[in-house]
């Protein structure tokens, strides 16, 4: 099964709202990154076991480890989880900055160093995710 096909077959999966929510804010995010290319983790190990929950990816980086090896990941991440739906913003340096920046006007949300999690679309001010959003993909 190619990447789209995999990231329809997700969100169709998820329950209504969060279908509806999930599927707004993968079109908005395309929008953002038009040329960006698109993951889909399942959440399995190699051994096939269930680790995280599924997540689609938007863009790219390359992650760097303190051995000195790499791999590219994705640069923006969506996942529904069993509270709601998550945006991920990897790569940034100051993991202060996402709460920091958009916490005080992003509305019901939880932010951390890389996570915004909210229960639904309408909890929070769309134009601030985007904001963030954009700001993950500058790469700052």
């Amino acid at each position: 099964m190619d990447v789209i096909t995999q990231i329809e077959a997700y969100i169709a999966s998820q329950a209504e709202p969060k279908r509806s929510d999930m599927q707004t804010l993968h079109q908005r995010i395309l929008q953002l990154l038009p040329e960006g290319k698109l993951w889909f983790e399942d959440g399995k190990n190699d051994e096939g076991k269930t680790v995280s929950n599924p997540n689609i990816g938007y863009g790219n980086y390359t992650i760097q480890y303190a051995d000195g090896s790499s791999r590219e990941f994705y640069r923006i991440g969506l996942s529904g989880n069993t509270s709601g739906i998550s945006v991920y913003i990897l790569g940034i340096k100051d993991k202060s900055y996402l709460a920091q920046t958009f916490g005080s006007t992003l509305g019901k949300a939880k932010v951390t160093g890389y996570c915004i999690r909210f229960k639904k679309l309408q909890d929070i001010n769309l134009e601030t995710l985007e904001a963030a959003i954009r700001y993950g993909i500058s790469g700052k």
